[in-house]
């Protein structure tokens, strides 16, 4: 199922253009609107709140930031590992994706870009909002009901009802419209960059859509489009460049002066030697499955993950040739048990598997990785982590865990923030 498509519109139910419209009552998914003028007066900053539905995470000095799926972000003091502490909650409503450059935190809330200066990262401040930047999102609804007509200006889409409605509808009965949240897969963050002349940035994991560079904002739109946004200038933020890439973009990482596009189906690699137009170098293609990739050295490794939308079939991990960016090649592929987020730092690889936990590989080995396990734990539901000298920070459905990795022979967990379940 392609991402974010309209793949069957209310009037293709239609078998014959002939046919007359009757007043019909059905149940359906009766859009939940948030006003724009709501939307655009909702920043603020709250004292600590629990998490219960975490997503993306981006370390920045001694604090990590978590996403809480559409509601806003997590400010968690980690300058004490074995006892990290929520010190605030940004309330940013439609936040999913996150990057942060030079003390300048970069959020989308729904259709627009928000710049939040965390140069004191407990008392963040709202720079600029930069109004419908993003395209228009329809979130996934309940399918056995069909979807009641969306008006785009009364404002964004926060969830639906499930009512009674009486509409004029063409007769003949047909399939209803489809929509897909594209960002629903990737539903954590990377922003890992190389460092440039006076610049400092965020460090992520694997399941990213936004990423920093230099002077530019890289955020994947829809399923196709990779958006390059100019952030050297606060006064005038602006997209300098689209560039439509195929196979339903995914994840972005950046190495070197390389970015990696994951995708359904492959892995785009693409030049920054001039950061503002991305250049499309290769393509390397595999099965279809959702899929982050990481990258160190000349090595760049993806998992392949089946049973969801992405149509996948497969749970593999690959290693990847990347030495020759022309021409990248599959040097070794091996089984795994539904793969999420991975994680790559000094040849230590660190793979996610979703409910089945978090394992370690020495990648040194990069024929038979999986026959070479440092360390496993399962009982956690495992999702996405980032690697950094000496901790892991890994990120999933129960909660934030930081792990001790200085000793590849005793990896030990350090401290945890576990999720609070919705009521």
């Amino acid at each position: 199922m392609k991402h974010l498509l309209f793949l069957l519109s209310f009037s293709a139910i239609i078998l014959s253009s002939c046919e007359d419209k009757r007043l019909q009552t059905y149940m359906a998914n009766v859009p939940l609107y948030l006003s724009y003028d709501e939307l655009r007066s909702s920043f603020e900053v709250l004292d600590a709140e629990d998490m219960v539905k975490p997503g993306k995470i981006c370390f920045y000095g001694n604090h990590m930031y978590i996403n809480e799926y559409q509601k806003g972000i997590h400010v968690v003091d980690i300058s004490n590992p074995e006892n990290p502490e929520i010190k605030a909650f940004i309330n940013v409503p439609g936040n999913v994706d996150m990057a942060i450059r030079n003390d300048l935190l970069y959020a989308e809330s729904y259709v627009d870009l928000l710049v939040i200066d965390i140069s004191d990262p407990e008392q963040p401040e709202l720079s600029k909002r930069v109004e419908d930047l993003f395209e228009y999102i329809i979130p996934p609804y309940d399918y056995d009901y069909p979807l009641d007509e969306i008006d785009q200006d009364i404002g964004v889409i926060t969830g639906y009802e499930i009512r009674k409605i009486t509409r004029e509808v063409y007769h003949h009965p047909g399939p209803w419209p489809v929509y897909y949240d594209y960002r629903l897969e990737s539903s954590f963050s990377s922003d890992i960059s190389p460092g440039a002349v006076g610049n400092t940035y965020g460090v992520g994991g694997s399941m990213a859509r936004f990423i920093t560079y230099d002077d530019y904002l890289y955020v994947l739109e829809s399923s196709w489009k990779l958006k390059t946004i100019d952030i050297s200038d606060m006064d005038n933020l602006s997209v300098e460049k689209e560039v439509y890439l195929s196979g339903s973009v995914e994840t972005v990482f950046i190495a070197d002066t390389y970015l990696y596009v994951g995708t359904s189906n492959g892995m785009h690699i693409l030049d920054l030697s001039n950061p503002a137009a991305p250049n499309l170098l290769s393509t390397y293609q595999h099965i279809t499955a959702c899929d982050p990739v990481v990258v160190e050295g000349d090595r760049a490794y993806v998992t392949l993950r089946s049973g969801n939308t992405c149509g996948g079939t497969a749970d593999l991990l690959e290693v990847v040739d990347i030495s020759d960016k022309y021409e990248p090649r599959r040097l070794s592929s091996f089984s795994m048990t539904e793969p999420y987020g991975l994680g790559i730092d000094a040849g230590t690889l660190f793979v996610c598997e979703g409910k089945h936990g978090l394992k370690i590989y020495d990648a040194s080995y990069e024929n038979s990785i999986t026959s070479h396990l440092l360390a496993s734990f399962p009982g956690i539901n495992a999702y996405d982590v980032i690697p950094l000298g000496d901790i892991l920070f890994m990120i999933g459905e129960d909660g934030f865990y930081l792990y001790d990795y200085s000793d590849l022979n005793s990896i030990s967990l350090l401290g945890t923030l576990l999720t609070t379940p919705s009521e």
